[in-house]
């Protein structure tokens, strides 16, 4: 009976944060890329390619309700280690409650210097992208992706989720490798983690 209220809080805390993401997506379908948030499967697999030991901040776009946000932390990384970037007014008000240490940044992530402000010139260890990059044209696509390279050492990864079966971002479109990392069956809907570097 010591667990029920805890597994009673688990199921609230999900279903408050499905409630969230589905109302966000009603409000901004291009923005958002699922019906419902990604599995902490799908978050702890995407955050297992940072290098906590790196002393270099992380990268995050699209965070929407904070499942990956916290696979990053658990993963090892420190609150202000951290810069979310989130498009969604509503996601950007519950991720500042619910993290108040992490760098929760309201803007685009095809615009980082903007939203970066005085912070542009930083280097990161990872990117780890939760943008539906499908919802928008292949050249913004690579732009994006070769910009998100240019804040990284060679060799350190983008981690990018996808519902789609072939990689968002094509080997050959830009100046940078693309690898599978993952298929999580426990995601819904299921879905493809593929990683894009450079210089490794």
């Amino acid at each position: 009976m010591a667990l029920f209220p805890g597994i009673r809080k688990f199921f609230h805390q999900r279903f408050n944060e499905e409630l969230r993401f589905f109302k966000g997506w009603m409000d901004n379908t291009k923005a958002v890329g699922a019906i419902l948030p990604t599995s902490s499967i799908t978050a702890r697999s995407m955050a297992s390619v940072i290098n906590p030991g790196s002393g270099l901040p992380v990268l995050e776009l699209g965070p929407g309700t904070g499942v990956i946000t916290r696979a990053i932390l658990q993963r090892g990384v420190k609150p202000e280690s951290l810069y979310s970037i989130e498009y969604s007014d509503d996601f950007v008000d519950h991720l500042r409650a619910e993290f108040p240490q992490v760098h929760v940044l309201h803007g685009d992530a095809f615009d980082l210097d903007t939203v970066l402000g005085d912070d542009r010139g930083l280097k990161f260890d990872a990117v780890i992208s939760a943008v539906p990059l499908l919802n928008f044209p292949m050249a913004r696509r690579v732009a994006l992706i070769e910009d998100l390279l240019k804040r990284m050492p060679a060799g350190r990864p983008v981690v990018q989720i996808t519902y789609g079966p072939i990689s968002p971002v094509r080997t050959g479109d830009g100046n940078f490798s693309v690898k599978h990392h993952d298929f999580v069956l426990r995601n819904a809907p299921p879905a493809n983690l593929w990683i894009y570097r450079r210089g490794d």
